[in-house]
């Protein structure tokens, strides 16, 4: 059922936004991992062995188009690939930590 007060939201909320390009298949565990520190790739599949490459590749992909990780490649030998939290991502490292506190006091 609509109400009035439903029908004078924005179209388009922010919050939203950034909820769906948190969601997703493994995006949420990738997230907390980079919260740690640099992550690579194949440490990501370990980490993760329910998992396979092209659902990790995709996961990071659009993480890096929401503008909450960073690839780095890194120029030592051998040549690899590190993901980050952006700026944007450590921002919100303070809510993250507030969510995992109220799940944990429900619990």
């Amino acid at each position: 059922m609509t109400t009035e007060s439903n029908m004078n939201m924005p179209e388009s909320c922010p919050v939203e936004g950034l909820l769906k390009s948190l969601s997703g298949k493994w995006k949420p565990q990738i997230f907390r991992f980079a919260s740690v520190g640099p992550l690579r790739f194949n440490a990501l599949l370990r980490q993760l062995p329910q998992s396979n490459k092209q659902s990790i590749a995709l996961a990071l992909r659009e993480l890096e188009e929401a503008q909450l990780l960073v690839k780095t490649i890194v120029q030592e030998k051998p040549l690899h690939i590190e993901y980050n939290l952006s700026e944007r991502g450590r921002a919100m490292l303070g809510v993250f930590e507030q969510l995992e506190g109220m799940l944990l006091e429900n619990n």
